[in-house]
């Protein structure tokens, strides 16, 4: 294959629009957490992975498990925990069977800060996809969007 590869433009062109798609739908929800809820998108996503722990063996993440959940590196995770930490939503703890482990925890006032943000998120999401649909080169992914069905996490 070369740089001039038909296959190889399409599939570009194709990597194009679904990143045009991410970027759309993130700064639509950006704007929308911001205003309502002073939550940026990364603090919204961290609050409800970590919302989904349980207690219990395996039940806690680590903070090389949130970066993972969340696609930042561990520094800038670090960063992300620190300041809603600051605000009092979430706490690290060391880990009682490795002293080198951090786990991080919602804080009731985090877990009310998400429920209060989930509607929010939610109706930026759609709405964000409703206008998309609206692009004939982004229509396809918004329909693959609509019809994937992920099972939700336990």
């Amino acid at each position: 294959m070369t740089a001039t590869d038909p296959g190889l433009t399409a599939l570009a062109q194709s990597w194009c629009a679904l990143s045009l798609l991410h970027g759309r739908i993130e700064a639509h929800i950006e704007r929308a957490l911001q205003a309502k809820h002073d939550l940026s998108v990364r603090e919204y996503s961290l609050l409800d992975v970590l919302s989904r722990q349980h207690n219990g063996p395996g039940g806690h993440l680590q903070m090389k498990q949130v970066a993972d959940a969340v696609v930042l590196s561990q520094s800038a995770t670090t960063r992300l925990v620190t300041r809603l930490e600051d605000r009092a939503l979430l706490s690290r703890y060391i880990c009682d069977t490795d002293r080198r482990g951090i786990y991080t925890d919602v804080t009731e006032a985090g877990l009310a800060l998400l429920t209060e943000a989930r509607p929010t998120n939610d109706g930026a999401l759609r709405a964000a996809l409703d206008e998309a649909a609206k692009n004939p080169e982004l229509a396809p992914l918004v329909r693959t969007v609509e019809e994937l069905r992920i099972p939700s996490p336990a």
